[in-house]
């Protein structure tokens, strides 16, 4: 029996008409096959994974340090190691003016996952093995504002969003720890540094969404429903 979320990602993938490929984020204990076992960052393997590679990230090949705190796989710096981090994004990357800005931003935004987990899976999500917590798209501008509307289509309920952070806090860990759907530009650097195309917007949808996003297609506009629009709201736009 075919996994369902393969077939919820194609119908999504062919409706948006995506160019690049929906990435399945799965965290997990087990041992898992597959992955190219190199060292990575999340920032880099998520752009990789979109145009069909697939990675298993650990603590032990989990290039970036800060992706491994963000999305749990060690514990947050502290000491030397966190006057390093206020060092380097005040000082080196330059993201952020001081150290209380950083402060901020790190402590008004949702925590790192820390512990959940021994390894991260990502790869392309119409070929995942295993059942996805997340799912992340890489889509424009128009397609996002579609994803964002058949997302809460049911309940009407807005997504409370958390733009800023790293690539990795917004698109994978904020969604993983709150079940919210999220959406992103990313952080400059990683954007920089990964060669993302300009119009890239990162939008997360926890799985457990999938199923009712779907179902929306059908009856939504924003999926495939057509626009039913009275005739004297036709002639006053005219």
């Amino acid at each position: 029996m075919e996994a369902a979320w393969k077939e919820e990602l194609a119908t999504l993938s062919e409706l948006l008409g995506l160019e690049h490929r929906p990435v399945a984020v799965t965290f997990t204990n087990d041992e898992v096959d597959g992955g190219t076992g190199e060292m990575v960052s999340f920032c880099k393997a998520l752009k990789r994974a979109a145009a069909g590679e697939s990675f298993v990230i650990g603590r032990e090949n989990s290039a970036c340090p800060g992706g491994s705190w963000h999305c749990g796989l060690s514990e947050p710096p502290s000491g030397e190691g966190r006057r390093f981090i206020q060092n380097f994004l005040t000082r080196g990357e330059k993201l952020t003016h001081s150290i209380i800005s950083f402060h901020r931003m790190q402590a008004l935004g949702s925590p790192p996952p820390t512990g959940l987990s021994e390894r991260i899976v990502l790869g392309p999500g119409e070929e995942a093995g295993l059942r996805p917590d997340l799912v992340v798209f890489l889509c424009d501008g128009e397609q996002a504002c579609r994803l964002i509307t058949l997302d809460h289509y049911w309940d009407g309920i807005p997504p409370r969003v958390e733009l800023t952070g790293s690539l990795c806090h917004a698109a994978i860990a904020y969604p993983a720890v709150t079940g919210r759907t999220n959406v992103t530009f990313g952080d400059w650097t990683a954007r920089r540094m990964q060669g993302y195309p300009p119009d890239v917007v990162f939008v997360t949808v926890p799985y457990e969404r999938m199923a009712n996003l779907v179902a929306a297609v059908p009856r939504c506009s924003a999926g495939n429903a057509p626009l039913d629009i009275p005739r004297e709201i036709e002639e006053h736009l005219a």
